[in-house]
């Protein structure tokens, strides 16, 4: 998600062009960007997670669109769970930076199994939706090595076996391990209800959608 961030003082290379005062100010407003991760309490799910690199699982990196979409299920359930801060970056010049830098401050949670009832999955492509719905009928959506990028998260949860305040990089329950230094929390099993995300990226191993519908609708999830 973040490295730590220090104050240092940098010396030009032999040959090297003397950098602007605006490279100066982007840089400046990078760091203080990733050290505000630092301070983000990924308890209980509000804000955060970059992108992640997942030991003997999943190991994913890709450059966000930063359109934000919107997750609904009725209920969720996961086995192995992880959640902590990091950083979710656009590509370079993308029209959706906006004055963000290119970055987006969010919460990656990880779920090694994962369950989830009545699916539902939108995104605002300006004046319509685009809306995918699975798991409504008897089989219900299933993932492994499920993570999400959020900055929103609610609904009703509970945890068993939860440890709160571990360093990322030692977390064992999902097989992945965040930035050293950085805050998160873990648990052996995770019950959501009536959940709502907002997120801006989602990777799974194996993510089956039973039921599938794709369409396009003037109502988000």
């Amino acid at each position: 998600m973040a490295s730590s961030v220090g104050t240092t003082t940098e010396t030009p290379e032999s040959g090297s062009a003397p950098q602007s005062p605006g490279s100066t100010a982007r840089r400046g407003r990078v760091r203080g960007r990733r050290a505000a991760i630092m301070a983000v309490p990924a308890v209980a799910i509000t804000a955060g997670m970059a992108i992640l690199t997942a030991e003997g699982a999943l190991g994913v990196q890709f450059a966000i669109s930063g359109m934000p979409f919107t997750v609904t299920a009725t209920e969720l359930d996961g086995t192995g769970f992880e959640q902590f801060g990091g950083l979710d970056n656009m590509a370079e010049n993308s029209p959706n930076a906006g004055d963000t830098g290119g970055q987006v401050l969010v919460v990656t949670s990880a779920i090694k199994k994962a369950t989830l009832t009545k699916l539902c999955q939108s995104v605002d492509l300006g004046g319509t939706n685009l809306r995918i719905e699975a798991g409504g009928g008897k089989d219900k959506v299933q993932a492994t090595d499920l993570t999400t990028d959020s900055t929103e998260l609610s609904g009703n949860a509970s945890f068993d076996n939860i440890e709160i305040g571990n360093d990322a990089s030692t977390l064992t329950k999902a097989g992945v391990k965040g930035p050293i230094g950085v805050f998160s929390q873990q648990a052996d099993t995770v019950h959501i209800g009536d959940l709502r995300q907002t997120n801006y990226a989602t990777t799974a191993g194996v993510f089956k959608l039973p039921g599938l519908k794709l369409s396009f609708s003037s109502k988000a999830c």
